[in-house]
């Protein structure tokens, strides 16, 4: 289930990419392009925004799973597991910050 969703998230990302500016000035005007003039562009954000929430439910059951099994008693695992969350939601955070609207710049600000 996770490998379906990173799947999602690096094709729509791609496809978002390829239309977006990134320039603080043109940022926001470059998403409202995406979902008003691409051609299915808001159907393709919608699943990059629907598709990072599945992913983080994938990921917290996936904690759950380790946390009732008891699999953190291996320490090396554990710890890449959490780099890998941190990492993880750096990125969520940043993708968040992107579009740079009235949410996302006091999302950056706080």
């Amino acid at each position: 289930m996770l490998l379906t969703c990173l799947a999602l998230q690096t094709s729509t990302g791609f496809f978002l990419a390829i239309h977006y500016t990134a320039n603080i000035n043109l940022a926001f005007s470059s998403v409202i392009h995406i979902l008003r003039d691409v051609p299915n562009g808001w159907i393709i954000q919608n699943l990059h925004a629907i598709g990072a929430s599945m992913f983080f439910i994938c990921i917290y059951t996936h904690i759950a799973r380790g946390l009732y099994y008891g699999l953190y008693l291996n320490k090396e695992v554990w710890l890449s597991g959490t780099i890998l969350l941190i990492m993880l939601m750096a990125t969520s955070f940043f993708g968040y910050v992107l579009p740079w609207g009235q949410m996302s710049f006091w999302g950056a600000a706080v």
